[in-house]
């Protein structure tokens, strides 16, 4: 059968279990790779119809890369709110939200953005400092982690917050010296402002996330796991209401795994659905994935449920009862829903950031665990981990889904929060890897950019320029070869997705190759080096050209 495509070149397959597998072509039909070996024994089966991609010397092909935890429908959503990411100070930030709610139209009703830090203001933002810049207003404003919120005094009055309002179950509403609510809320206490906040229209939510998605494809990100958001709307949420509008338009680029949070557990099982199921009769790349559950907190905003107590912060208490963070969700509970989703027949990713919570979410996993459904039960950022759990990944069949970006923003913090812990038991990707447990890559977007190239370099130097020149590496016995990282962005999101035909570039795989300078993957990896700021010249999907520069 003559072939569909034809690529030569300088080619990683990631064929087999190890190496990068390199051949000098790749003959395409039908939208799968149907050879990969040399170019003499390929191009006898191309013919004058054959569409032709040749390598320049200074390029290398990849197969394409999933992101395997990645908002969609929220990170479309943020690119149109203020953005605080990059904002060194509460004065820069205080002027950024004036300027935000000036571009405002009249009849807005809220000012939303996300991104801010407290370790970068030096404190806590207060609703006070938001009433100095933009008085009455409603505010909502996500933290960096997406796990604290900032709000206004009118958006506190709006949803009734008081000094005598109780915690609710899985959060804290932090109070300033005088008992009243200072205008930050952690966890599930976000939510007593964000109910009132109107959604956006599914015209707005598909145009983003189209445009996401473009940004994604031209990055060499073909696939990505969606761990779930607006989980407190109708049904299965507006995302996935946009996901289905452009893919039925064939407007959709990449495939999507949408997960489902506690509330829509119930709703997913009246529509019958199972992990690895189309979303919808019909649905040509859009899946269900998992359930999607919090065990704890964050580093940042100071949640994550520790082992040993977190270390003591001058001028920043910590509200008594807090020391070693808080379970979002009690460990019994979290037992009981991933049981519940397993008798549906929907397989659990559990958020766990400190140690307590990765050894809840695993005890709670395990039991569902062993390969009974298509897609692995998984551990979603593991930043702290017991030795004493490490080998329970492997021997459970639970995958490691982390982010290695993540430690970009968190060295200096985890090294101050977490003491002698933070090196020797954090962000162990090597040590997790070398167990055989399944490590799969992301992002977090938009909690960090969607760019997947910083993230691999992390993985492989443990160290970002944003350190500084002399900066050491963090924890360097956990760094990563290049082509192990590889395999954790390419090949282990399909894997734990039940995807056995993604992820390598081998007869019957999808066609999913991206074209990258040569020196990505040949010069020796430096922070900030030829792979952390790698852009594709060419991207097919399914053998299709999804982008081109």
């Amino acid at each position: 059968m003559p072939l569909d495509a034809l690529v030569t070149g300088r080619i990683a397959t990631l064929g087999g279990e190890s190496g990068f597998g390199w051949v000098e072509a790749v003959g395409i039909t039908g939208g799968r790779v149907a050879f990969a070996g040399s170019a003499v024994d390929l191009e006898t089966r191309a013919d004058p119809f054959t569409r032709r991609y040749e390598l320049d010397p200074d390029e290398v092909a990849i197969p394409g890369l999933t992101d395997a935890h990645l908002h969609l429908a929220e990170g479309g959503i943020a690119r149109e709110k203020v953005d605080l990411s990059q904002v060194p100070t509460l004065a820069d930030a205080l002027t950024a939200v004036r300027t935000g709610a000036d571009a405002l139209p009249d009849d807005a009703a809220w000012l939303e953005g996300h991104g801010w830090d407290p370790d970068r203001f030096g404190r806590w933002p207060t609703a006070d400092d938001l009433e100095s810049v933009v008085p009455g207003r409603r505010v909502a404003i996500w933290a960096h982690d997406h796990h604290s919120l900032w709000v206004s005094r009118a958006a506190l009055g709006g949803a009734g917050i008081d000094r005598d309002s109780p915690d609710p179950d899985g959060g804290l509403i932090r109070h300033d010296d005088a008992g009243d609510p200072s205008g930050i809320l952690h966890e599930s206490a976000a939510r007593l402002v964000t109910r009132h906040i109107p959604p956006a229209d599914a015209e707005r939510y598909e145009r983003l996330v189209a445009d996401l998605c473009a940004d994604l494809v031209a990055l060499g990100v073909v696939a990505i796991h969606d761990p779930g958001a607006l989980s407190l709307q109708e049904g299965l949420g507006a995302g996935i209401g946009a996901f289905r509008a452009l893919d039925e338009r064939g407007k959709l680029p990449i495939r999507v795994h949408a997960c489902i949070r506690e509330e829509q557990i119930g709703a997913a099982a009246r529509a019958g659905l199972k992990s690895g199921d189309p979303l919808w009769p019909g649905a040509d790349r859009a899946r269900f994935g998992w359930l999607k559950l919090f065990a704890d907190g964050t580093l940042a905003s100071r949640t994550a449920a520790l082992l040993e107590p977190i270390e003591a912060e001058a001028g920043r208490p910590l509200p008594e009862g807090t020391e070693r963070g808080v379970f979002l969700t009690p460990p019994e509970r979290l037992a009981e829903l991933a049981r519940e989703a397993h008798g549906h027949r929907i397989a659990t990713i559990i958020h766990a950031i400190g140690d307590w919570g990765v050894r809840a979410a695993l005890d709670a996993l395990e039991p569902t665990a062993g390969g009974s459904l298509p897609l692995m039960p998984r551990l979603e950022h593991v930043q702290l981990l017991h030795p004493d759990d490490r080998p329970r990944f492997a021997k459970s069949r639970i995958a490691a889904s982390v982010q290695p970006i993540h430690l970009r923003a968190d060295a200096a913090a985890a090294r101050r929060l977490w003491g002698d812990r933070a090196e020797s038991n954090g962000y162990t990707w090597r040590s997790i890897a070398d167990t055989g447990a399944i490590l799969a890559f992301g992002t977090d977007a938009p909690v960090e950019p969607i760019d997947p190239w910083p993230g691999l370099s992390m993985a492989v130097t443990r160290r970002d320029p944003s350190w500084g020149p002399d900066a050491p590496a963090f924890g360097p016995n956990e760094t990563l070869t290049l082509e192990r990282a590889l395999r954790s962005a390419c090949v282990a999101p399909a894997v734990t997705a039940g995807e056995r035909d993604r992820g390598r570039l081998v007869p019957g795989q999808r066609a999913d190759l991206v074209v990258l300078p040569i020196e990505a993957l040949t010069e020796p990896v430096l922070p900030g080096g030829a792979l952390a700021t790698a852009r594709p010249r060419l991207v097919l999907i399914d053998g299709a050209v999804g982008y081109e520069a």
